[in-house]
């Protein structure tokens, strides 16, 4: 199992008490330790609005973790494109290229409240589901709507903050085709006048496509023959139909002769299960936060996570439990073993793990015992 790569993705959490600046010294430091430990990716998100996640600009906090490390791929997962242009996207990962040759990858999101395109078919997924589990005994929980996220003031405030007055967001599909096409150096306009992106024409970046489910972004991905990375972490209900979604749709490409696929999940290892259960204690107010609109609150000790929940609901308790019922938490065995299972549900080529606690120094061992103990299978 060792030969299925794993890597890390970093959100960038500011734990309480802290600040924006030590999460960054944090995630520069993990980049580093990362690399030590034998992972093959690092990857950083974009969320905006959250006042405890700091990673508001991929490219920024990339040409950061790039400059401290020497061998690990680095990249997005991803880089929302609803909030930016193909152009402003290119030049700035080709930026970063230039002094960093052939290891970054460029994950591309379709962002939210964003309009529909070419392949906006939802594919349903075909393998057998029973009483929320997939044949080998996967949990597949319940499908979480986030319409109520769309919908929220906080939503539209975003929206309107990242967009300049009167613009709007380009269709994904052909986002994508101008991302791709800028990098090729064969971007044309529909007058025939060319754009050449330097620097970002010629960058040697593995350009993935990320996406919660068998819909558009799966589409997209396969369509253009491009690596997909299936969200487990963020939509664990929809995770064995973004992947059959994207081999459906796959088309050969200069990039890949056959489908490529990568897995998120949300992971906390410590030395024992009880240990580890410790660790994770604040992961469910943290979704809590995220998905009430609030935006992530700052990571919280497990005595103030208990605070929070003392008085939680049976909605509250709702809110989160896909998301809750689906971390992977407890011994390096105990969560080698689910992630082996999430590999076998979804033949995954490879899986990438993201880890939040608190303490730095907590979230730094959990992937050390992790990547010990795959390597070792």
């Amino acid at each position: 199992m060792s030969a299925i790569p794993l890597g890390v993705l970093d959100l960038v959490p500011i734990p309480s008490g802290s600040t924006a600046a030590r999460a960054l010294r944090n995630t520069i430091d993990l980049a580093r330790r990362a690399e030590e430990f034998g992972y093959a990716r690092y990857w950083v998100a974009e969320h905006h609005l959250n006042p405890g996640v700091a990673g508001s600009s991929p490219a920024v906090v990339l040409a950061l973790t790039a400059a401290a490390t020497s061998t690990i791929r680095i990249g997005a997962g991803a880089v929302q494109l609803g909030h930016r242009t193909a152009l402003s996207t290119v030049e700035e990962f080709g930026l970063i290229d230039a002094l960093h040759p052939g290891r970054l990858d460029l994950g591309l999101g379709r962002s939210g409240g964003r309009p529909g395109g070419r392949s906006t078919e939802v594919r349903p997924t075909t393998s057998p589901v029973v009483a929320g589990r997939a044949p080998n005994g996967l949990r597949i929980p319940s499908r979480f709507s986030f319409e109520h996220l769309l919908n929220s003031p906080r939503f539209r405030l975003q929206q309107r903050l990242l967009h300049l007055p009167g613009a709007g967001p380009q269709d994904y599909d052909e986002q994508v085709d101008d991302v791709l096409a800028l990098l090729r150096g064969e971007y044309r306009a529909a007058d025939g006048t060319e754009a050449r992106a330097v620097p970002g024409e010629g960058a040697r970046v593995q350009v993935w496509i990320l996406g919660s489910s068998g819909g558009q972004s799966a589409a997209v991905a396969g369509r253009n023959g491009l690596r997909f990375t299936a969200n487990y972490h963020v939509s664990p209900a929809a995770v064995l139909e973004a992947a059959e979604g994207y081999r459906a749709a796959f088309q050969p490409s200069e990039h890949l002769d056959k489908p490529y696929v990568s897995v998120s999940a949300d992971v906390v290892v410590a030395p024992d299960d009880e240990s580890a259960r410790e660790l994770a204690t604040g992961y469910g107010p943290w979704v809590r936060s995220i998905r009430t609109a609030e935006g992530a609150i700052p990571y919280p000790t497990p005595d103030q996570a208990r605070a929070l929940t003392d008085g939680w609901t049976d909605a509250d308790r709702t809110l989160v439990a896909d998301r809750v019922e689906t971390q992977f938490v407890g011994s390096p065995g105990r969560v080698a073993d689910q992630l082996e299972q999430l590999q076998e549900a979804t033949a995954a080529d490879e899986l990438i793990v993201t880890t939040i606690t608190h303490d730095h120094a907590d979230r730094v061992r959990s992937y050390e015992l992790l990547a010990a103990e795959w390597q070792r299978r």
